[in-house]
């Protein structure tokens, strides 16, 4: 997977490229990353990307052609190299984008990757969204100083999905909304030491039993998500993907 980040902050790209999970994986050549300055497209000394919204108001907009040639510049670079496609989708990170989750990292990792267009300022001309554009992404109902942060944790949620990324292979079939787990919450977890300021770990989880244990962590998950996500619930049930067991369950709760 290869992902392309047209910023006017690239060093901020730093984080997912050199740290963590992604910056294991990114080692390992499970993905690349590469990023491109609209600065270095633009048309004057001064590199400027950005003017005066036309009608007033306040604020600056990013201009049309430096993003343009920022995306053709992907386009040709990524056409250079055979394994990969030059028609990669185009993502805006926007308020006005559809909510990211899960299954948006799932099928960003099964890809062959993207081009994150990153905003800045009051906006982007909406000429280069209705040419360019191909899908409009945004992290929740709020307002981020830019799109890149927004870029950074999409790319980590879909990183971690890539296989070999883990340490553990089963580790991403356990997160929170996974289709594979009904997409509820995750249940909690517990390590060393065994008792902590008097509260012990749960008897279920070091009795070796398997089945025990896994029915135990359905139900807390469960009841997690009845309390913080209820939601979740409903859109289980909905699909199909909630057990007898599991309703049963939920049942005795209310």
């Amino acid at each position: 997977m290869r992902i392309d980040a047209i910023t006017l902050f690239p060093e901020m790209f730093g984080v997912v490229r050199d740290s963590g999970i992604t910056g294991r994986a990114h080692k390992q050549g499970l993905w690349s990353l590469r990023t491109w300055n609209p600065r270095d497209s633009a048309q004057d000394v001064h590199r400027t990307v950005d003017d005066r919204p036309y009608g007033g108001g306040p604020g600056m907009v990013m201009m049309v052609e430096p993003l343009l040639k920022s995306v053709q510049a992907v386009r040709h670079d990524r056409a250079k190299q055979d394994a990969l496609d030059e028609d990669a989708p185009v993502i805006l990170l926007s308020p006005a984008g559809e909510k990211f989750g899960q299954q948006h990292a799932a099928t960003l990792a099964a890809s062959k990757g993207a081009i994150f267009v990153c905003g800045r300022y009051e906006g982007i001309d909406q000429r280069f969204i209705h040419r360019t554009v191909d899908a409009q992404w945004s992290l929740g109902d709020f307002v981020l100083s830019g799109g890149e942060i927004a870029a950074l944790a999409m790319i980590d949620a879909a990183v971690r999905l890539l296989p070999g990324a883990l340490n553990h292979g089963d580790s991403s079939l356990q997160d929170s909304f996974q289709e594979s787990l009904s997409g509820l919450l995750d249940s909690p977890h517990y390590t060393r030491p065994d008792v902590f300021d008097g509260e012990p770990v749960p008897p279920v989880l070091m009795s070796g039993n398997h089945a025990l244990i896994a029915r135990w962590r359905r139900e807390q998950s469960l009841i997690l998500t009845l309390q913080k996500r209820p939601d979740l619930i409903a859109q289980a049930r909905a699909r199909g993907l909630l057990s007898a067991a599991d309703e049963k369950f939920l049942a005795a709760l209310s």
